[in-house]
């Protein structure tokens, strides 16, 4: 086992992840190391160089636990083991050996919220008595009607469908996703306790820190009787009431379970560090990121918000003043393996809404034709001016590379609980979730020596990582150079507007950071003037003193010349 002390860590900055660039590995998508079509920790590290060349100061990996699969990962069966089928702990040990002498810090994914129907507690509490301490890990209950046939409540799965399903004595356990994943009950202590034991057994290994799933769902008013919720069934941020009332999410408790978290960060040198995955109210998203909890949140309004001037201006005013009211920074997304990759949603006419990104996937993203020209010259707008912000910037394997999203599978190959929950009503995520291309040719593109758990596109080689090595038109290099760029600017973590209202009204947005370096974004389908300045990067060809339609550019005066 590596030691706590590795060389990642060894500088003891307790504060590294407030600037940092960190990159989303879905492991099962990323590299396969044994020809099984299953991306594995040995995959992982076999590719860790290209992420040190590619600038990343730390990798996150989504699940790699034992698991079943029913929900790409997130139905855990073993919190502190590597699923059989990526490898072992020996191998993950290595893959965070390999990644601290390259100068990258490890992320794990944590899911607290809920573990796999195979979990043993959830095993032992099949087999064990209604009111037994094994049902108590769990939430269970007896059914309303005459002999109990209806569900305890009305609570929806966020997948579709009811949130409870019956056993074979009779009672209900909840689950607010699939049914192959049991809600734990945090009101008992030794769910708490052993969840503790997990960040140790993983800080321990090395782990620098943690996204933690549903970070906003562990608390739950949980006391008879039971609340029903009536016709308020949306789990949208937006319908969550303010004062943190709703018996299911976003709930104050929540933090005690956190603060006991942060002991347990902070008794580390340096201290861990985590991210809450909390869809909530921007007005309670502080609470998640504060010093006694788990120290960041993510900023998903920047994600979901429409490609433009105005909007943008909005979104990182607001996620600015947030974490500095939480003492924390900024989080800045753009994909995850959740949505719809943003080259995609850039390429689609207007501002498509979720509802509009799930019709579009129905017709196999053909209703309406993306224009993927337009897409990728915003997406390239977009990274540069993600990445000059003030705050970690969250890249998701494959955007580098410009990835589109698939929307053409085939129903037979889906493997996401959304499909099949909603009756086929949402396609899910799986075409976000397609391995990576690694080269032009070769089977699976370089993704393994065999074929891939998700078809990939025929055309997937021409995005591969080895086409766009040293293309210096490429997306690949724009990110080499964007990340390279950005280590040597960021200073500390202000910003100053150098536009106007009306300027960002008409589609600039112009900000300045400490050191002289401007970033100007032309969010707009007409030409805008270019400020004085040396260029260091564009994401699009310059046309004189003119910033061009969707374009970004970083310029600073008296800096060389790098477009």
């Amino acid at each position: 086992m590596p030691h706590p002390d590795s060389p990642a860590l060894s500088s003891h900055d307790a504060h590294w992840w407030r600037q940092a660039v960190i990159y989303q590995i879905y492991p099962r998508s990323f590299a396969d190391s044994d020809g099984d079509g299953i991306g594995d920790i040995p995959g992982v590290t076999s590719r860790l160089p290209y992420l040190a060349d590619l600038g990343v100061d730390a990798v996150w990996l989504s699940p790699f636990y034992p698991s079943q699969l029913a929900d790409g990962g997130y139905d855990v069966a073993d919190y502190r083991d590597v699923d059989p089928r990526l490898g072992t702990l020996d191998d993950f040990d290595a893959m965070v050996a390999v990644a601290g002498r390259l100068g990258l810090k490890t992320m794990v994914d944590i899911v607290p919220n809920h573990s796999s129907d195979q979990h043993v507690w959830f095993q032992e509490a099949l087999a064990a008595a209604p009111g037994s301490a094994a049902r108590e890990r769990y939430v269970f209950r007896d059914g309303r009607g005459r002999d109990g046939e209806l569900p305890p409540t009305d609570w929806p799965s966020s997948f579709g469908g009811p949130a409870w399903t019956r056993v074979a004595d009779g009672q209900w356990y909840l689950h607010l996703y699939a049914p192959e994943q049991p809600d734990f009950n945090w009101d008992n202590p030794e769910v708490r306790e052993d969840f503790h034991h997990t960040l140790r057994f993983w800080s321990d290994r090395g782990v620098a820190g943690f996204r933690v799933d549903v970070a906003h769902g562990l608390a739950k008013d949980l006391g008879a009787p039971l609340r029903d919720l009536g016709e308020q069934q949306s789990y949208h941020p937006d319908a969550l009431p303010a004062d943190g009332s709703h018996p299911l999410w976003d709930r104050d408790a929540v933090h005690d379970i956190y603060r006991g978290w942060r002991q347990i960060f902070d008794s580390y040198d340096p201290p861990r560090f985590a991210v809450a995955e909390a869809w909530v109210r921007a007005s309670r998203r502080t609470a998640y990121a504060s010093a006694g909890g788990l120290g960041q949140a993510f900023e998903f309004d920047f994600l979901g918000a429409p490609l433009g001037a105005v909007e943008m201006h909005t979104v990182i005013d607001s996620a600015l003043a947030d974490a500095r009211r939480a003492g924390a920074t900024s989080t800045w997304v753009l994909s995850n393996h959740d949505v719809v990759r943003h080259v995609s949603r850039y390429a689609l006419p207007g501002d498509p809404t979720k509802r509009d990104l799930e019709e579009w996937l129905l017709t196999d993203g053909r209703d309406p034709a993306p224009d993927l020209p337009t897409g990728v010259r915003r997406a390239r707008a977009a990274a540069l001016l993600m990445l000059a912000l003030p705050g970690s910037a969250y890249v998701y394997q494959g955007e580098e590379l410009g990835l589109p999203e698939v929307a053409d599978l085939d129903r037979a190959d889906l493997r996401d609980p959304m499909w099949v929950r909603s009756g086929g009503r949402v396609k899910g995520r799986d075409g976000c979730r397609v391995p990576l291309p690694w080269t032009r040719e070769g089977t699976s593109f370089g993704f393994g020596p065999a074929g891939s758990w998700l078809p990939q596109p025929a055309d997937w080689g021409t995005y591969a990582a080895d086409v766009q090595s040293g293309d210096k038109a490429s997306f690949l290099e724009l990110y080499r150079r964007a990340l390279r760029l950005r280590r040597t600017l960021v200073a500390d973590e202000t910003l100053e507007w150098a536009c106007s209202p009306e300027q960002t009204r008409q589609g600039l947005l112009h900000f300045t950071r400490a050191g002289g370096w401007h970033t100007v974004s032309n969010l707009s389908d007409g030409h805008v003037p270019l400020p004085p300045g040396e260029v260091l990067l564009a994401s699009g060809p310059l046309t004189g003193d003119e910033l061009p339609p969707w374009t970004s550019v970083w310029l600073r005066t008296g800096a060389a010349s790098e477009h």
